[in-house]
């Protein structure tokens, strides 16, 4: 498997509920290196460039919202196979049907604050990591 690079976000739940170490602990635990992190917020233009292909649905406003409604912890993760391995780590997008011992499964309360969000492909990370590390 190859080296990758991925992003990955605390969002403002998990920063708010003190799960910040924790999770880092666990992306560090999986053998993932942790290249780049910052503690800031979301402004709103990197809002809706990340989440622009919902653009229209009934969830967007509250997404971005949500989403620059505290501080992130935007992270860029490196290692075999990062962005296959970040999402094992995550879990299910909703918390509902995360498993336990995953991220989600663990922290996540609802499906609109999961608590991380984290790329779904190797050019998804390429773009997210551009929005947020440019």
């Amino acid at each position: 498997m190859a080296i990758q690079k991925t992003y990955s976000m605390i969002k403002p739940d998990g920063v708010r509920n003190h799960h910040v170490g924790e999770i880092i602990n666990r992306f560090e635990r999986a053998g993932l290196t942790i290249e780049r992190m910052e503690l800031g917020m979301v402004t709103l233009e990197q809002a809706k460039a990340n989440y622009a292909e919902h653009e229209g649905k009934p969830f967007y406003d509250s997404l971005i919202a949500y989403i620059t409604s505290g501080p992130v912890v935007k992270m860029c993760i490196s290692g075999e196979g990062a962005v296959a391995k970040c999402r094992a780590l995550m879990g299910a997008t909703n918390p509902a049907e995360a498993a336990p011992g995953t991220i989600r499964g663990d922290f996540g309360l609802i499906m609109d604050e999961n608590v991380i969000h984290g790329s779904d492909s190797p050019e998804s990370a390429e773009r997210e990591l551009a929005i947020f590390f440019s």
